[in-house]
């Protein structure tokens, strides 16, 4: 992969290559997402339906959802008649707050009492965590937090395995008056998400000054790390 093509594939936006009969020829990091939550044929419909009526490139502003993708415009490109191209542009998220703070906490404890707790009953989830070992004491809001993780775990339940990662966002940083705070954030993915959480999880969330996106099997919480 060359420089260029490493641009492509980390892109916060989607992009996929279609033939002439709409399989897919490829496709960066994010577009594999998007995949997970609607068909390639609708992705390919959209892109015959909004592509220039002569060879070339065409970027079109217009409002789509797919689950919780959101996107404002698309660009469909094609050269021959043999490869079409789409990109689709996602609506930004709101960034995590930073609100009122409550007490510091070790993180790794306050997760491992939400896995406990979330999973009472339910002893034949295997729970693998994937934990950046080097987090510090974070300042969080802990009982909404806590609703929050809890919540989030519950979706889960019906999947055999939950795998949690909590990492650390590199490069990433939230401002306010005049500080920089790092961002981490949580993934969790099972093979069974429950959608019916969806509007609760995002409700709590607000509360516990934290962003939260939904993907086919996956849920990310995404949070200002606070450790001072």
């Amino acid at each position: 992969m060359d420089f260029n093509e490493a641009w492509l594939e980390f892109d916060y936006n989607p992009f996929i290559s279609f033939d002439e009969n709409g399989r897919v020829k490829s496709l960066n990091q994010e577009a594999h997402y998007l995949l997970g939550v609607v068909q390639s044929k609708k992705i390919f419909e959209l892109a015959k339906t909004y592509a220039n009526i002569t060879f070339g490139f065409k970027t079109t502003i217009l409002d789509l959802n797919f689950g919780s993708f959101s996107f404002f415009a698309i660009t469909v490109g094609y050269l021959d008649e043999s490869e079409i191209g789409i990109k689709l542009y996602k609506k930004a998220t709101v960034c995590p707050s930073i609100g009122e703070y409550g007490d510091f906490i070790n993180i790794y404890s306050l997760l491992d009492l939400c896995i406990s707790a979330s999973s009472a009953g339910s002893s034949d989830i295997k729970h693998i965590k994937l934990f950046d070992p080097a987090f510090p004491e974070v300042r969080l809001k802990i009982e909404e937090f806590s609703k929050l993780v809890n919540k989030i775990y519950q979706s889960y339940l019906s999947s055999k395995t939950i795998t949690s990662k909590l990492m650390l966002n590199t490069g990433e940083y939230l401002k306010f008056e005049g500080k920089k705070y790092p961002i981490f954030s949580l993934h969790v993915e099972g093979e069974n998400r429950d959608v019916n959480f969806e509007q609760n999880i995002e409700d709590i969330s607000t509360n516990a000054n934290s962003i939260v996106v939904f993907r086919a099997n996956s849920t990310i919480l995404t949070s200002a790390l606070i450790s001072n």
